[in-house]
């Protein structure tokens, strides 16, 4: 399968010059307002944008590619007529923090897999992960499964990848398709973006019902950690269990949401423009 022929940005008003060096470098601009950004809304923007594409593969705005083939590389997953979506491996950026380049390093391996539903019964609920920092989809699947929601607080991506499974499409991870992306979130940001992920998964109570609950995962992850860290930088392991225990709190306040002011909402989520 060859690269990729068009390219489209959706510029959420940045104030940078980054549209004018897209327009300047041939590419198409589609500018939103900031307001009007939303994750799975825009993204099926996109994909609404480009109705003659096949493969709509996305990269965020901070995700670089490793290598010149990446993209290439995650379109070879489509070759499998039964492959819905792919998504590639994410490295940590130069200067990330152990902490950081950890959860990288657990959550995208060395390894690729294809999964399907049947996956659910070793995996759980990872075997939805996905991340739309760089990601493809088929847009004959994307469309079976009615596209990305526009009323979720984030994990659109997420969300479509349960319904490609439960539809019966698989779901490639390409570890040879790289970008370096990850965040040195601080403590509160860890905090605001887990109060979100309890927000999705109560909104979309079905997630968990399918694919199980995130205890187990979230125990591993803690355990690699600590493992991770004591070999490398022991005296940041403080830090990680305070990290540990602010994303548990803000998990379980998100998944209360509902009883929650709209105020407490705006200032606990990491995306206080969704709560307007």
């Amino acid at each position: 399968m060859s690269p990729p022929e068009q390219v489209l940005i959706v510029d959420s008003s940045s104030a940078d010059g980054t549209a004018d060096l897209a327009r300047t470098a041939g590419f198409r601009v589609h500018t939103i307002t900031r307001e009007s950004f939303n994750h799975g809304g825009t993204r099926q923007l996109a994909a609404d944008l480009l109705p003659e594409v096949d493969i709509l593969v996305y990269l965020t705005q901070d995700a670089f590619l490793a290598s010149g083939d990446a993209i290439a590389e995650l379109l070879k997953a489509f070759d499998d007529p039964a492959v819905g979506a792919a998504y590639g491996r994410q490295l940590p950026r130069v200067a990330a923090t152990p902490i950081e380049a950890h959860a990288r390093l657990f959550n995208y391996p060395a390894i690729s897999g294809v999964r399907a539903l049947s996956s659910r019964q070793d995996m759980g609920i990872k075997a939805i992960f996905i991340s739309n920092s760089f990601a493809a989809y088929r847009r004959e699947a994307l469309i079976a499964v009615g596209g990305f929601q526009s009323d979720v607080i984030f994990g659109e991506d997420t969300i479509v990848a349960a319904k490609l499974l439960l539809a019966g499409w698989k779901i490639a991870y390409v570890a040879e398709a790289q970008v370096y992306h990850s965040h040195a979130y601080t403590w509160t940001q860890d905090f605001k973006r887990y109060f979100d992920i309890g927000v999705l998964h109560s909104r979309e109570s079905w997630l968990l019902q399918e694919f199980g609950s995130t205890g187990g995962e979230g125990a591993r992850f803690v355990r690699s950690e600590l493992s991770y860290l004591w070999t490398r930088r022991w005296w940041d392991i403080p830090s990680a269990l305070i990290r540990t225990a602010l994303k548990l709190v803000g998990y379980r306040l998100g998944k209360m949401e509902c009883k929650l002011s709209k105020k407490w909402k705006r200032d606990l989520s990491m995306y206080p423009g969704f709560w307007k």
